[in-house]
């Protein structure tokens, strides 16, 4: 596994290979393939995504501790931007298909509805995660700075679990919202475990 994360084109694989649901999305976007509601399927499968690279990025740690694939370290800024990328479209996606674009209508619709504040507030978090992830930004810091304020990731988990849980309220389908706080919840006790031990 490690040859194979040094080879040239693993990381343009990597990279294709997270662009796959925004691929599928607008094609089926394109094809009327998305049911009929298709701006809230949008909407849904965009928060989705964001969720679902949000937990890839928070095992790499646990993964690369427990095979000893030390070089998957390599590949965790760009899943993050992947989980800024899903967050942007899901941001879009509202901003557009709910709001028509309005941004008076939208500053003022933040604030208004609690889960909309939520996810903006993560949105804003990992807008600052994102801005501050090339190497440049972190020669300027210094490690230990950057890597303080990239722990910001974790703030992460509890606001999006809870503007998903807020979106799923409303329909009374709790199931999915306890599977992803199940998989978070185990990524982050295996860091707390490991924090204690140190």
């Amino acid at each position: 596994m490690q040859a194979w994360l040094l080879k040239p084109w693993a990381k343009p694989l990597v990279f294709t290979l997270c662009l796959l649901p925004f691929a599928w999305l607008f094609y089926a976007a394109s094809t009327d393939g998305l049911g009929a509601n298709p701006a809230e399927a949008l909407l849904r499968q965009t928060g989705d995504w964001t969720l679902r690279f949000l937990c890839i990025v928070l095992a790499v740690t646990p993964l690369r501790q427990l095979s000893g694939w030390n070089l998957l370290v390599r590949y965790r800024r760009m899943l993050g931007l992947y989980v800024f990328f899903y967050a942007c479209l899901h941001l879009l996606c509202y901003a557009w298909f709910d709001m028509g674009l309005d941004w008076g209508d939208i500053v003022a619709d933040i604030p208004k509805r609690p889960f909309i504040l939520v996810g903006f507030t993560t949105w804003l978090v990992l807008l600052v995660l994102a801005a501050t992830s090339p190497k440049f930004v972190l020669k300027a810091l210094g490690g230990k700075r950057w890597q303080w304020l990239h722990r910001a990731v974790y703030a992460t988990v509890p606001l999006a679990l809870l503007h998903f849980f807020w979106m799923r309220a409303g329909k009374n389908n709790f199931a999915e919202v306890a599977v992803y706080a199940a998989i978070l919840s185990i990524l982050l006790t295996w860091r707390a475990v490991r924090a204690i031990k140190k």
